[in-house]
């Protein structure tokens, strides 16, 4: 039974939906002169030329795709913000061990604060964003705030701290305010994106064609096309049955996707390139090093120094990005191999020396000559992946020979399937259904405790195209953590060591919903708790096979800056990063809460090893075997600082406060100049 309006009707609305109805191209959404907001509005130039027998004159016309808001947009994901991300040890998973992230948090601020960081790094993104159906939330960002709210809080948030607004059809902004929350969070996604990475965005048919017209936008050098997928086998009652989502892929020019079982129909070699490029010389010293290749044979000879090795014993002297690889101090008789991409950019190998040549012994790796005309390398190194290894190693994958030469032990591989390599453009597997999606959950749970999760099927099917055995994957509307499932259960298979960060608001669970009901608060608690029954479940399945795969978690919250009341760029405060922040930091702040805002701003990877040590009664953290070396502690003595600079790590960083008197103070830089000139020291 329908409610009585008890109210008059509203003839602007009802002379508004019969225009709508005549003129539909008509339609369009602008900002209102007095109040400034956006709201539904009629193209005066579109009405009048569509009742005119004529050209009408009007705005001069443009190939274009814009909305009200859009320079706002660009502004929004231009602007600085102070915020930070503290770990959460109670609430991860392996914390020390894990490589995989999942951060809590607004999306469009993490994005930001990963900027520095991540900056080329990630392989892959995946995203299953808002559809814009009229019934869904959006990101509502607020354009309007003071420079002072701006920093403080960097946006706008209902009563439970959510930034998320229901976006109704009958809403004046409907596409602007979609379009706003997509348009800023791609554009800080792109710069993440390495030049081979490849981004694969789920979407709806309301705003579909809006969101390929944004991507070719964005990602102008790339290509982008989109992929219809089935998600249900109900069939039309007599009009068009609304049963199928799509992909828009935005991929390189030259790429290639990774071949499946189903595409396997040639025979090729099982080796790829070694060449590591997603790591720099300033990143991994220890991995750039020169592979000496005999003349006579192809044998590789040895090795020679590594970068971190020559700047160690001061044979090099020069960051680390400057160093130059040198082609001519090669023994005789062989040749040297450094490690550079495809372009002839320098970069590190995958492997450090001794694991090198150990995997070389055993056939693991081959050395073929280089055809390439942009590197100076006349060999190329190819290695057999670990998922490879394993399958040699298992019986699974039939190897008949080494080499018959000795000084060449490599292992052929018999019937090894690897062309052929396609994505279709439509796909209706009945495992993509969003029904299955729904059982995926319910197996793990029990219950239905999240709405419309992608299927599990659907996103390896997408992994195993797209995602190399090394990718670092991003998805920064992880919603029910499907990827994370996805990501442990492909590395289980194929022996990968791929790695994930996963970004999520702690969108409340809805009153009196299955979730709540079952103890859960919002929509990251069960993301975290199906990652730790799925880890579980992949590895009671598998047994000792997959005694290695890393099914933990690190979790990262978006908070506040550490620091009291600024707003601070790291690039504006060299050489030391933080002289001029002595004794603002919150007295709310744990030592490792620091920690991370360092790795941030030093663009230290999150998922670094990070080991904590005490050094004459202080505590110490060691990231990355030395390559940042951290203590926050009071009263820090010369003693410290000495044991710290023998271990010459590339940064050091402490509290400027921390001196234990004037004497420290003093000598610190002597310290350092007579143990680890090399190091950059900083503090806070």
């Amino acid at each position: 039974m329908d409610k009585l309006k008890m109210q008059t009707t509203n003839k602007a609305n009802e002379n508004f939906k019969k225009l709508a109805a005549m003129f539909p191209n008509a339609i369009t959404e602008t900002i209102d002169e007095t109040t400034g907001e956006v709201v539904r509005a009629i193209d005066k130039d579109v009405l009048m030329q569509e009742i005119s027998t004529k050209v009408v004159e009007g705005n001069e016309e443009r190939y274009q795709f814009t909305w009200p808001d859009k320079k706002k947009s660009v502004l929004l994901a231009n602007a600085p913000i102070n915020k930070t991300l503290r770990p959460c040890r109670e609430e991860s998973v392996d914390f020390d061990n894990t490589e995989n992230l999942y951060i809590e948090g607004d999306n469009l601020e993490v994005l930001k604060l990963l900027q520095e960081t991540y900056l080329g790094k990630i392989k892959m993104i995946y995203i299953d964003p808002p559809y814009n159906t009229g019934n869904d939330f959006v990101y509502e960002d607020d354009f309007a705030q003071s420079t002072e709210e701006y920093l403080e809080n960097s946006g706008q948030f209902d009563d439970e701290g959510n930034r998320l607004v229901q976006n109704t059809e009958n809403n004046g902004r409907f596409h602007t305010d979609w379009l706003n929350m997509i348009y800023s969070r791609l554009r800080l996604a792109r710069d993440l994106l390495g030049n081979e990475g490849v981004i694969a965005i789920s979407i709806g048919f309301h705003e579909m064609c809006n969101l390929l017209k944004i991507c070719q936008e964005i990602f102008s050098d790339r290509q982008v096309f989109p992929v219809t997928v089935k998600t249900s086998g109900g069939k039309p009652n007599g009009a068009f049955n609304i049963s199928n989502e799509y992909i828009i892929f935005v991929v390189p020019n030259n790429f290639e996707p990774i071949a499946t079982d189903e595409d396997m129909k040639d025979y090729a070699s099982p080796y790829h390139g070694m060449n590591l490029a997603t790591f720099t010389q300033d990143e991994r010293p220890n991995q750039a090093y020169p592979i000496y290749i005999s003349t006579r044979n192809g044998a590789v000879v040895g090795c020679g120094e590594s970068l971190a090795q020559r700047m160690s014993e001061g044979k090099f002297s020069g960051h680390a990005k400057d160093f130059i690889y040198d082609y001519t101090e090669a023994p005789e008789g062989t040749v040297a191999v450094w490690p550079v991409t495809n372009k002839g950019e320098q970069c590190v190998w995958r492997l450090i020396p001794e694991r090198f040549i150990g995997d070389w012994k055993k056939g693991y790796i081959k050395v073929v000559p280089n055809n390439s005309l942009k590197s100076k390398n006349k060999y190329t190194i190819q290695y057999l992946s670990g998922g490879i290894i394993e399958k040699i190693k298992a019986g699974d994958m039939v190897t008949y020979r080494i080499s018959e030469d000795k000084d060449i032990p490599t292992l052929d591989i018999k019937d090894y399937k690897t062309a052929g390599a396609t994505i279709a453009s439509i796909w209706d597997d009945k495992s993509f259904y969003t029904a299955k999606g729904n059982a995926d959950i319910k197996e793990l749970f029990e219950k239905k405790v999240f709405s419309y999760p992608k299927p599990l099927e659907l996103i390896l099917y997408i992994l195993k195209k797209i995602a190399s055995e090394d990718a670092i994957i991003l998805d920064f509307f992880s919603g029910s953590a499907t990827l994370a499932h996805a990501v442990m259960k492909l590395n289980a298979s194929d022996g990968g060591c791929r790695k994930y960060i996963l970004v999520q608001l702690p969108e409340k669970c809805e009153s009196g919903s299955e979730a709540e009901r079952a103890g859960y608060h919002n929509i990251c608690e069960i993301a975290k708790e199906r990652i730790r029954r799925a880890g579980a479940k992949i590895k009671s399945e598998a047994g000792f096979t997959v005694n290695n795969l890393d099914t933990g978690f690190r979790v990262l919250k978006c908070d506040s800056s550490n620091m009291k009341n600024v707003y601070y760029n790291p690039l504006e405060y060299e050489p030391s990063l933080f002289t001029s922040l002595e004794d603002n930091i919150k007295e709310d702040r744990t030592p490792e809460d620091l920690l991370f805002q360092i790795m941030l701003d030093l663009g230290v990877l999150l998922s670094s090893k990070i080991e904590e040590t005490t050094i004459a009664g202080k505590k110490v953290f060691n990231v990355e075997d030395n390559y940042l070396i951290a203590c926050f502690d009071e009263n820090v003595t010369e003693e410290v600082i000495t044991e710290i600079a023998k271990q010459k790590p590339y940064y050091f960083v402490m509290r400027d406060s921390s001196m234990a008197n004037d004497s420290v103070a003093t000598n610190f830089e002597q310290i350092f100049v007579a143990y680890s000139p090399d190091t950059v020291r900083k503090v806070l």
